[in-house]
């Protein structure tokens, strides 16, 4: 629509737009005088008769040329005798026919040639601006004033092109340096044999100065000048002081060399006025476009070619009828188009304070009143947790593209992620939208930024205004632990020193939660998913969503149940009293995994012996151990050192969460079976009653439910009086 607007009011200016037309001829020359000679216009200063022109420089004779029987003006001062072609008032400018200089290339050296007009002492100039230097035939010559040389030009010899055509063969032409303060009222011509002139006899060299607007159809051979011996010629004429200028003539100086400085008077019509401005009162005349006109009368300056810097002026009245579509026009257009930016403007305002009011519902939604809740209560290390902003997630993700996924759970999805700064982490993005569950989200930072420990993933910060809150962790590169054990690579043997050591460093992490922090914290989820490796094979404990830290005086945590099955503590599960205990047991099904190399859950054994816990049981009670551990196990480790680790796994997995062993003791013992691995001299007789709780249903919660079995074995322990629970699927 804009656009539609602005052309209308395009076309409507150019069709109120026409050039000014000429005023009749009574305003142009003096009372009783002629103002054309043949087709060439007479004005003043110029005239034909007595007191007809300004000064005898002006006069003109009108001539009848006897072959042809038209009329011819002639500048009739006795030094010029020049045809005259053309006269502009507008630009000042007289063009006439001027002899061509010529050179004899059979001459030895060079030769000098002095055309026959000479404008010393003349109001007129050879115009630098309006003529070109040319030379037609072979050689060069050269455009000279005094001892200055304006203008150098060559020309080679060559018959193929017998024709004008192509500068450098045969012809030549340049422009000449014009300045505003200086001109030209002499100039000769200096010419030079062409080094291979004498393969050229008969070949003559041509050089004169040729009207700017002439040069494409004055010649077209070379052979044409020897004809027509003459070339137009365009002269400035400059009013001197003394010649009586009309008020319409402003005074400008001027230089020459031989003259010095000089005052000529520059004469031109006021705006809205034509005539002819060398006469009195001769611009008296308003342009035809502004004579009647009752609205404004409007100008241009229209360039006739920009590069010789020559223009005429055009008119056009717009009355207040005319001016109204255009004014219709341009306000439409003007308020269209400040509508259209002020809707996009308010657009943008609005849009910004939408995004800014949505962030703060998703800051409120997502638990940032509760971390600030948290962080003025000093639970939080605010100064170790940085809050990012969804830009800088998103950008750090490539916009969560799912080619940046490391990994997806029931809490979320983990992208693989490169910070500003060049640090690669881990975003985890929650999936958690709903309020009531968010609290868990808030716990997982809260836990987090009171941890310092090198066997715990780092949390370096979080984002609470998008839809989704996201935690951004330190990125471990090797994957989980579940990975490593399941998915081994025969090119990378999981050699029995590396269970070992991972199953120390996810204790001592443990024990350090348990009761190294100022505050025990209870993992709730401890699962060999949730173990991460690092670059070099380190554990990593993750995953604190269902973590919870206790008072010092607590002994237990009472809540719903929540876990994974395999690895559920079964005395948690009827009470729901979650203990430290409860991560023991979590531990001890890690434990069975590393020796074992079985997933914590196996549809394909016995129903009683799904649960890895409960077949690893059963085997040690049936004496069955070395049946299921895993083969570089058997081969790598020691029999008494594989034993007393696979006691302390039985022991972690006692049903009664008393008789086990605390995270700091399983730690303790695993460095010690590290250092110095003890002989197994526990007895290995189990006579008890071992009973089963086997999952009905599917996954875990409120409407999940166990039956409960037990087998009678004739084998006794003597290292626990107490029936054993296990969780089998």
């Amino acid at each position: 629509m804009i656009m539609k607007l602005g052309l209308l009011l395009i076309i409507s200016f150019l069709c109120l737009t026409a050039k000014a037309s000429s005023p009749p001829d009574e305003y142009m020359v003096k009372p009783n005088c002629r103002y054309r000679c043949g087709n060439v216009t007479i004005p003043f200063p110029f005239g034909i008769g007595d007191s007809c022109y300004l000064n005898v420089w002006y006069s003109v004779n009108c001539s009848i040329n006897i072959s042809s029987g038209a009329e011819k003006p002639f500048l009739n001062h006795t030094k010029l005798n020049l045809e005259l072609l053309n006269v502009s008032l507008e630009h000042r400018t007289v063009e006439v026919n001027s002899p061509i200089a010529s050179y004899d290339q059979r001459q030895e050296g060079s030769n000098t040639s002095r055309p026959s007009i000479d404008l010393d002492k003349s109001p007129f100039l050879f115009s630098r601006l309006d003529n070109m230097f040319v030379v037609l035939g072979c050689g060069q010559a050269k455009l000279m004033d005094h001892e200055n040389v304006w203008a150098d030009c060559t020309s080679i010899c060559n018959h193929s092109y017998p024709a004008q055509g192509r500068n450098g063969l045969n012809f030549c032409q340049t422009p000449i340096p014009s300045t505003d303060s200086y001109y030209l009222n002499n100039y000769r011509v200096s010419f030079t044999r062409d080094c291979e002139g004498n393969n050229y006899s008969n070949s003559t060299t041509h050089a004169f100065l040729l009207a700017r607007h002439w040069f494409s159809h004055i010649f077209t051979k070379p052979e044409d000048i020897t004809s027509v011996k003459y070339a137009p010629l365009s002269l400035l004429w400059k009013t001197k002081s003394g010649d009586n200028a009309s008020s319409d003539c402003n005074r400008i100086a001027y230089y020459n060399p031989m003259m010095g400085f000089y005052v000529h008077y520059s004469c031109s019509c006021p705006l809205r006025h034509e005539g002819n401005p060398y006469l009195h009162k001769g611009c008296d005349h308003v342009v035809k476009e502004c004579t009647n006109c009752r609205g404004t009368c409007d100008y241009r300056y229209k360039f006739d070619d920009p590069s010789y810097r020559k223009y005429h002026i055009e008119y056009s009245c717009i009355t207040k009828d005319r001016l109204r579509p255009i004014i219709l026009g341009v306000s439409i257009s003007g308020g269209s188009l400040l509508l259209l930016l002020g809707s996009i403007g308010l657009y943008k305002v609005v849009k910004k304070k939408k995004e800014i009011r949505l962030k703060r519902q998703f800051f409120k939604r997502n638990g940032g009143l509760l971390l600030e809740q948290q962080i003025s209560s000093g639970e939080v290390a605010i100064e170790k947790t940085k809050i990012f902003t969804s830009k800088e997630l998103e950008k750090a993700t490539d916009n969560f593209n799912l080619n940046r996924i490391l990994g997806q759970g029931g809490q979320g999805t983990v992208y693989k992620g490169m910070l500003t700064d060049g640090r690669i982490v881990a975003v985890k993005k929650s999936m958690i939208v709903e309020e009531s569950q968010i609290g868990r989200f808030i716990n997982e930072i809260v836990i987090l930024s009171q941890i310092n420990h090198r066997n715990i993933v780092g949390l370096l910060g979080c984002c609470l205004e998008t839809e989704v809150p996201s935690l951004v962790y330190e990125y471990i590169s090797n994957g989980t632990l579940f990975q490593l054990i399941h998915s081994q690579d025969t090119d990378f043997p999981f050699s029995w020193e590396m269970r070992l050591q991972i199953a120390i460093e996810v204790a001592g992490a443990l024990a350090y939660l348990h009761s190294t922090c100022s505050i025990p914290i209870y993992h709730r989820d401890i699962k060999s998913t949730n173990i991460l490796l690092d670059d070099k094979y380190k554990a990593k404990v993750s995953d604190f969503g269902a973590s919870r830290s206790i008072s010092i005086d607590q002994t237990h945590l009472t809540t719903l149940v929540q876990g994974t099955f395999g690895y559920l503590d079964p005395e948690y599960f009827q009470s729901s009293q979650f203990t430290e205990k409860s991560d023991v047991y979590s531990f001890g099904v890690v434990l069975v995994e590393l020796l074992t190399g079985q997933k914590p859950i196996c549809s394909t054994r016995p129903q009683e012996e799904k649960s890895l816990a409960t077949h690893f049981i059963l085997s040690v009670q049936e004496s069955r151990l070395f049946d299921i551990l895993d083969a570089r196990v058997v081969k790598e480790g020691g029999k008494d050192e594989i034993m007393t680790i696979a006691y302390l796994a039985y022991r972690c997995l006692n049903l009664n969460g008393r008789k086990r062993p605390t995270m700091k003791e399983v730690t303790m013992e695993l460095e010690h079976i590290r250092v110095s691995p003890p002989p197994f001299k526990v007895e290995q007789n189990f006579e008890e009653n071992a009973c089963i709780e086997m999952e009905i249903t599917g996954p875990l919660d409120s409407t999940s439910s166990f039956k409960r079995s037990c087998l009678n074995y004739s084998k006794t322990s003597s290292s626990d009086k107490q029936p054993l629970l296990f969780n089998t699927l």
